[in-house]
């Protein structure tokens, strides 16, 4: 079967917003965009109820769907646009649509006034479940906040796309990871921002806020080191810009603030098969909530 671009859509305005997106790489990638509705089984008793009845589950499973396929062929001229309803649990059925799929796309709504996400447990279940990418995309995400400002300070999807922040753990760094940041970059034609961020040995924690020799030695160490998990990279991707950014502490803080020039913000998440918990580790958790971008995660053993 074909990959797809898969989003989960609800009629929600972060699942449209998210519809936008996946579209737009959709685009990109060459793909067709697959829209996928879940409706969740309720109970027979609740199913009678009148906000629960015929002609709510008709507009949801048919009105919703067609109306949204429509705004994004006429939005994106040429775009394969294939609607889907399943039936289920959302975060289960969504984690399986994303296993035929490039990527999974999902809504977050926006924390009002302030950068960042709401992660809803759907989403946080279905990121913590999926072994394909999942992209979450915040409310109200338009095409040109991924793009500079043109010359006269007003965001613009006709300028170049800004660019793309990774998280890099250089101890264990994934192919999978270092790839999909590079293509992502590659074909926004745009600068690849890597962020690096360690920590010292614990026996030299002691000194390190007053040794700055020490301090120095570690930062030169770990920033060699992560030039060279890049370096086969940067000649496969050549026409990729990459900024090497190597900090003392953990990187989630550095990433949050590299996100808000960013179009799209690339971190890991490693494959545990336990049922029990999200799985998704510390750093990658921080970002999902806080990041002003787009935020892609990439399953990796």
């Amino acid at each position: 079967m074909t990959r797809t671009v898969t989003v989960g859509l609800d009629g929600s305005r972060e699942s449209r917003a998210a519809a936008e997106w996946a579209a737009r790489e959709a685009q990109l990638l060459g793909l067709a965009l697959r829209l996928v509705q879940v409706w969740e089984p309720v109970p027979a008793p609740m199913a009678q109820a009148p906000l629960l009845g015929a002609e709510t589950r008709q507009h949801w499973t048919e009105r919703i769907p067609r109306e949204t396929s429509e705004g994004l062929r006429l939005r994106h001229p040429g775009l394969d646009v294939i609607t889907e309803q399943l039936s289920g649990r959302p975060a289960e059925v969504l984690a399986g649509a994303a296993k035929e799929a490039e990527l999974l796309v999902l809504g977050s709504r926006g924390l009002s006034g302030v950068g960042g996400f709401m992660i809803g447990s759907v989403g946080l279940s279905a990121v913590a479940h999926s072994e394909r990418p999942v992209v979450l995309v915040r409310a109200g995400e338009q095409a040109a906040d991924e793009h500079e400002m043109d010359p006269t300070g007003i965001p613009s999807a006709a300028t170049p796309f800004r660019p793309v922040a990774l998280g890099l753990d250089i101890e264990s760094p994934d192919e999978e990871l270092i790839a999909f940041a590079f293509a992502a970059a590659a074909r926004r034609s745009t600068s690849l921002r890597v962020v690096h961020g360690w920590n010292p040995p614990p026996y030299y924690a002691y000194g390190l806020s007053v040794d700055l020799e020490l301090h120095g030695e570690l930062t030169r160490r770990e920033t060699a080191a992560l030039a060279e998990v890049l370096a086969p990279w940067r000649r496969k991707f050549p026409q990729v810009e990459v900024t090497e950014e190597s900090f003392y502490g953990t990187p989630a803080a550095h990433l949050v603030d590299a996100s808000r020039e960013a179009s799209l913000v690339v971190v890991g998440r490693r494959i545990r098969r336990s049922p029990f918990g999200a799985h998704i580790g510390p750093v990658t958790h921080a970002v999902l909530h806080h990041s002003a971008a787009p935020v892609a995660v990439i399953p990796h053993p």
